[in-house]
Parts: C-alpha cells; sequence; structure tokens
C-alpha cells in the first residue's frame, strides 16, 4: 500500500467536528445520510448496503466502530480501524468517514443530526432490535429518520474470516508503519542500537533433550513400543536461550541461573560461553539440571521424560542471585520463568526490589503447567504471556483478546503488554491506551513456511526487549520482535536469531512493500 493511495483517500477521515463544519446545521439543502458499522472486511453486502444509503441524499458518512469497541469473537477486529477507514474512504459513493470512539454512534447520531441514518434490512426482522430503537430514539428527538436498505443477498464478515481469512500482514504492517512515522531505515537503526546494550537475565535453565530411535516392534501383551536407540541431540534451553537470543541481536549478556552438580552443567556453560554470555550460575548439589528428554520414533514422539526437581531454590541462593541482580550494571533484568525453582511467590519479591530504579524491567512467563502467574511480576514495563497464560492469569476463557489485553495490562501495572497469539502474530496494548488511537494494535506473522514454531516467543523477547532500551517505540519494538520470531518458526530447533538474518529479512518486507 504506497503512501499515494493512502494519502489520496485520508482527506475523507474526518473528526465529528470537522465533519458537522463541512455539512452544517438542521435545515440543510441537501439531505445527510449516515450509516454506522464495523466494516471488517468490506464485502458485497456492504456495497449495496452503501449505496442505497447514497440514493436517499447528497452526502454519505459512514462511521465505523473502533478497535477499542469490538467484542464479536475473541481476535476481532481482523483489519485495524485506520486500514478499515481507508478503506471505505476509497469507496467513490462514500463522502465522509468518522471512526467513532465511542462504544454506540448515539453521541455522534446526536452531534451530527443526520437526516437518514441507513441499517441493514435484518436489523428490523422481528421487531426492532433495543440498540437499534435507541438508535431511532435519538433521531425522533430533532426529526431525523431511521431507514432498512433493502437486502436481497446477506453477507457475513465473520464467516468470511473464519472461513479461510485473507493475507493482509504487509497492508497492516505499512499503515501501521505510516501512522507511526516509523521507516524501514528506522527499523534498521533500531537494529544497529541494540549492540552493547547491557542485559541482565534471570531464570531456569533448561536443557532439552531430542532420543532418535527406530520401531523394532511391540509387546505383544502390552501395549508398549519397542524401540531401537540411535542417537541423542541436546539443545540448550528455558532462561539460557534467551541468553542466546539476545546475545546474537549484539546485546552484552550476564547470565543468573541454578545448575545442578552434573555433566549437563558443563554442556550449558560450554554453550553460553561460546555464546559470548557471562554465565553467573549457583550449583546446587540437591538438584539436577533441568533436562527435558522427548523420545522420537518414525518423526513422533513417543514418550517425554523430565528430569527435574521444582522445589524453590534455598533463601541462600535467592540472596546470592539478587546480589548479582544488583551488581549487574544492566541497562535491562529479564525474568524468564519456567518455575523449576528460580521464581515463586516466596522469591519473586526479593529478586524483583533487586533490580536497581530506572532498569528497563521485563518478565515472561512461559509455563506449561499452571503453577506460575504473569501477574507475579507487577508494575514491569514489559510483560509478554501467550493468550493461555493471560487467560489464565486473568481466569478469563470467553473474552476478546482486545479486553484481555487491556485488564492483565491494568492487574500487573505494567507499560506494555505484548501477548503472543500463535500463528495469529501479537497484540501490543501500551499504558497510553484510554487516549492513544493506536493504543492496541495487532503485528501479523511474517512467516512464510512454518518448519518449527518452538522457540519464536524466545526470538521475539529478546529483540522486543533490546528494541525497547534502544529505541523506545513499541511499535518498532513490535515490529523487530515479530520478524524474529518469524524467522524462528522458519528453522527447525530453537537457535538464536543473529542480527543479519533479522536485516535480511526486513529487506524482503520493504521488497513486498514496493509492489503495494
Amino acid at each position: 500500500m504506497s503512501d499515494g493511495f493512502t494519502s489520496a483517500y485520508r482527506r475523507k477521515i474526518k473528526t465529528v467536528d470537522e465533519i458537522i463544519a463541512l455539512i452544517g446545521t438542521r435545515p440543510r439543502k441537501h439531505a445527510v445520510v449516515m450509516c454506522h458499522g464495523t466494516f471488517d472486511l468490506v464485502h458485497p453486502g456492504h456495497l449495496r448496503h452503501l449505496h442505497y444509503a447514497k440514493t436517499k441524499g447528497s452526502v454519505l458518512i459512514v462511521s465505523l466502530t473502533s478497535d477499542a469497541h469490538i467484542e464479536k469473537a475473541q481476535y476481532r477486529p481482523f483489519v485495524p480501524q485506520d486500514l478499515r477507514a481507508i478503506n471505505l474512504a476509497a469507496l467513490e459513493m462514500v463522502d465522509y468517514v468518522l471512526i467513532d470512539p465511542n462504544a454506540t454512534p448515539l453521541e455522534n447520531i446526536a452531534r451530527i443530526q443526520p437526516d437518514f441514518f441507513a441499517k441493514g434490512y435484518e436489523y428490523q426482522q422481528g421487531g426492532l432490535h433495543p440498540k437499534t430503537q435507541e438508535e431511532k430514539d435519538v433521531l425522533d428527538a430533532y426529526g431525523g429518520e431511521i431507514l432498512f436498505t433493502p437486502g436481497d443477498i446477506v453477507y457475513s464478515s465473520s464467516v468470511i474470516i473464519e472461513t479461510k481469512p485473507p493475507n493482509l500482514a504487509v497492508e497492516k504492517l505499512l499503515l501501521l508503519m505510516e501512522a507511526e512515522g516509523v521507516t524501514f531505515d528506522r527499523l534498521r537503526q533500531a537494529l544497529d542500537r541494540c549492540d552493547g546494550i547491557r542485559v541482565h537475565v534471570v531464570g531456569d535453565t533448561i536443557v532439552d533433550s531430542l532420543t532418535y530411535t527406530t520401531m523394532i516392534g511391540g509387546m505383544t501383551k502390552t501395549p508398549t513400543p519397542s524401540v531401537r536407540y540411535d542417537n541423542r541431540t541436546d539443545f540448550v534451553g528455558g532462561a539460557a536461550i534467551v541468553c542466546e537470543h539476545l546475545a546474537a541481536a549484539g546485546a552484552q549478556v550476564s547470565f543468573s541461573t541454578v545448575l545442578g552438580d552434573d555433566p549437563l552443567r558443563d554442556y550449558v556453560l560450554e554453550n553460553l560461553k561460546r555464546a559470548g554470555i557471562r554465565a553467573e550460575p549457583v550449583i546446587d548439589k540437591t538438584r539436577p539440571t533441568t533436562n527435558k528428554n522427548a523420545y522420537v520414533c518414525g518423526g513422533y514422539r513417543l514418550l517425554k521424560v523430565d528430569t527435574l526437581d521444582n522445589r524453590s531454590i534455598s533463601d541462600a541462593i535467592t540472596a546470592r542471585i539478587a546480589g548479582q541482580i544488583r551488581s549487574s550494571g544492566a541497562q535491562a533484568v529479564v525474568f524468564s520463568d519456567f518455575r523449576h525453582g528460580v521464581f515463586n511467590r516466596r522469591t519473586i519479591p526479593a529478586l524483583t526490589a533487586a533490580i536497581p530504579e530506572g532498569t528497563f524491567r521485563v518478565a515472561d512467563s512461559q509455563v506449561a503447567s499452571r503453577w506460575g502467574n504473569i501477574l507475579d511480576f507487577k508494575g514491569f514495563d514489559l510483560i509478554a504471556p501467550n493468550e493461555r497464560e493471560a487467560r489464565f492469569a486473568t481466569a478469563d476463557q470467553d473474552t476478546g483478546v482486545r479486553p484481555l489485553a487491556a485488564r492483565l495490562h491494568d492487574e500487573a501495572g505494567s507499560r506494555v503488554v505484548i501477548m503472543k497469539l500463535g500463528d495469529r502474530g501479537i497484540l501490543t496494548c501500551r499504558s497510553s491506551r484510554h487516549i492513544e488511537p493506536r493504543s492496541f494494535f495487532v503485528v501479523d506473522s511474517f512467516a512464510e513456511r512454518v518448519v518449527d514454531a518452538v522457540g519464536a516467543g524466545d526470538a521475539l523477547l529478546g529483540y522486543v526487549t533490546l528494541s525497547m532500551v534502544g529505541d523506545g517505540s513499541e511499535v518498532v519494538a513490535s515490529i523487530l520482535g515479530s520478524v524474529a520470531a518469524a524467522l524462528e518458526c522458519e528453522r527447525d530447533g530453537n537457535v538464536p536469531i543473529g542480527k543479519a538474518d533479522v536485516l535480511r529479512k526486513i529487506d524482503v518486507l520493504e521488497r513486498i512493500a514496493r509492489l503495494h
């Protein structure tokens, strides 16, 4: 979507005060018609509705529900309000477009006082809906009329979106960047600023293992498969891989963790040293280094065996880690919580209190079990749960993702919430959400071919953290984090995403953007 396209139609997008000044007050020489709706995807039913409405007057005003007030389905709107407004403004029959900041159109109907307010014919079937009656009452108060457009075919944006949602990732990205004054060069500059940022990571180290086997047969009396051992591959995971993503982006990384006195400890420390990470492990001889070993046969995971101890770390170990946090000299501290001993409601207050004032504070609670809760980390600058973790934390399984993020944002007292939505991308909610027009925004996934989604959240966390410290823009951080997550999805295994890889992906997105 070129700047020329958007600028050609932005002139039609007005505030309510601008519209009133343009059309004047009643009685008018020319009739004014107003429509209102979500218009998530403009389909033939919308076109018929708007065309009919235009025939009843000289001026057609279309108001649309803002993102903040759309509660239909969990992941709506599919198209953000700025793009929905431009889509409507591009229609020749539409004279003015208004993004309504209110939950209902009642206030703007009363202020604009259109001669006609057009509704779809389905709103009169079986009698007036109570909300439609409220609109009619406002119209009646000043002498306006409600009219219902005929409809011989009924279309549904929801059905179209849920059946096969169109890929609008680049269009949404360009509109967001344009609205926020972000360029592709700004993204590249933000990456450059990642170099040398000091980050201290605190969290549980996990060694993820894949034990490959070949099927031999099965037992005759029990449903037990018999397999032959082929080989085993180990990967550094948990908070340690978050460190490696940060280091691959150019950060100076130090790391507080707890390891067992066993061979996997040496494996972890060797990997961290090779990545240039200053590890400050506490060796606890009473627990093993956490290991999660999946047995694979013929491409299927037969069994997963975890060697771990989820007991809380001792007060003495907590004090040592707190001391490491205080003396780290970091610009950002990242708490990477997997609930394998480092973090719990007893240790979190002491570890949080150790973060020096002015340090950018990040918490990520990647908890597959129900032991952890992202709301244990209050007052952080950034929290980054996935949708399931957010729903568990707020005990809310039904609300749409935008009000869910808003509630989590308020309860956590955080500056920014980035909610990971899987293949739907991410939803960012920032602290100015009550006044900013883009207080909520979605960045769709840029993954071209998903090979392995494991680790996407770790890559996102690393690049978002560095971007927020180096650039300060939630939009820039969300875009770079999404690019890094997409690259992780396109690779097998949780491997660190380097800055050069992110730059290449940005180049690809810019080339695609030039075609729009």
